[in-house]
């Protein structure tokens, strides 16, 4: 009998209803957890088995390489929007405009760049992703330009513009040069330099483009980096330093042009190595991003 006794004890104290209730929902809670921790493992196996086109030092599919290389005619509509109307608008805002009216030219030139990049789009309907994308894009530059600004000159826009290209074609690294120098300088400051910046960028982003899509730049570190230091001097520069003195007086001479080359050799060489270093350290893991997402979601192709 007393035997007994102890051992409904026992029962009642190891094996309470209550005691064996709250074991259960501590263990089925335990259970839900490693279920989402299981479900999360393999979204993250799914999302990393998406295949990214080769970088650096990866053998590169043959198929994708020997792709065809000739222009398309929206690349050609860039080129002649690029070469052709950017310069044309900028004069007309200068001769006929008094060099005043730079926010409407700014807005021209922006309309320019959109026309080549919604051809992209021919016989189908843009999706909205697409146009995040490339929104986004614009923005991150407009934020990087936005997050040096204590730095002169040490500004992470003609990276960002080529990284856009050798993603997304040259019309969208036309594209993202123009959007994001107009939205950039409603923080810095629009002005008639607005123009000339704009169509500086669109250039280094679609000759970017069109180099990679030709087979001539590579998107290794050395190459990118390369490509980006001499755009940014002979591009940039080249464009922006003359555009200064169109600006601010009527007398155009070669001595002038001479002396704003000269004077801007320190400023470029800041600019063009900032350009470099950023290339160095964000490119790749950008475009390796950029590659998962094109080609997870089927965005734009080159």
């Amino acid at each position: 009998m007393g035997e007994s006794r102890v051992q409904e004890e026992f029962l009642d104290r190891y094996l309470n209803a209550e005691d064996i209730w709250t074991e259960y929902q501590s263990r089925k809670n335990r259970t839900g957890i490693r279920r989402f921790l299981a479900d999360l493992l393999r979204d993250m196996r799914e999302e990393t088995s998406v295949p990214i086109e080769p970088y650096e030092g990866e053998r590169e599919d043959t198929q994708a390489v020997k792709t065809d290389r000739r222009l398309s005619r929206r690349t050609v509509a860039s080129l002649v929007v690029l070469c052709l109307l950017t310069p044309l608008t900028i004069a007309f805002g200068i001769i006929f405009l008094a060099d005043r009216k730079y926010v409407f030219i700014s807005v021209v030139l922006l309309f320019y760049a959109m026309f080549p990049f919604f051809m992209v789009f021919e016989g189908r309907k843009p999706q909205a992703r697409e146009m995040i994308v490339i929104a986004v894009l614009g923005a991150l530059t407009v934020a990087g330009r936005s997050a040096f600004f204590m730095l002169p000159h040490c500004k992470p826009i003609a990276a960002m513009v080529i990284v856009s290209a050798v993603t997304f074609g040259p019309e969208s690294g036309f594209l993202v040069g123009c959007l994001s120098m107009v939205l950039s300088n409603f923080l810095f400051g629009q002005g008639p330099w607005t123009p000339w910046q704009m169509a500086s960028f669109g250039l280094i982003g679609f000759l970017a483009g069109v180099l990679f899509r030709k087979g001539l730049l590579s998107r290794t570190r050395p190459a990118l980096c390369a490509y980006g230091f001499l755009s940014v001097i002979f591009i940039y520069g080249g464009i922006m330093n003359p555009a200064s003195l169109i600006m601010y007086t009527s007398r155009i001479t070669w001595k002038g042009i001479l002396a704003m080359y000269i004077s801007g050799i320190p400023v470029d060489l800041v600019h063009a190595t900032s350009t470099v270093l950023f290339l160095w350290f964000g490119a790749q893991p950008m475009i390796e991003k950029l590659e998962r997402i094109k080609k997870k979601y089927g965005l734009i192709s080159h």
